[in-house]
């Protein structure tokens, strides 16, 4: 019984301390953009421009995070030939 306490409370104190990651953070200020209500033409430029950004970012964040997937995979069979 105390071993399912202890790893609960384990588990809650934890679950505020993993970062959301970058996909996390992309989401949010999607979300964040999608909220506002431009009130001129120039704001809803500015926020249409934003959008494409963020897209543009997305993008190259998930061609990124591709290329590191390669990359590891390279090293471990490196290091597996190495042995």
């Amino acid at each position: 019984m105390f071993k399912y306490i202890r790893s609960t409370k384990q588990f809650v104190l934890q679950e505020g301390k993993d970062s959301p990651g970058i996909a996390g953070y992309l989401q949010s200020i999607k979300e964040a953009l999608n909220g506002l209500k431009p009130r001129t033409i120039t704001e809803s430029r500015r926020l249409a421009m934003a959008k494409e950004h963020l897209k543009e970012v997305r993008r190259q964040v998930r061609r990124l995070e591709e290329q590191n997937t390669r990359l590891q995979e390279q090293v471990k069979l490196l290091e597996e030939n190495k042995e």
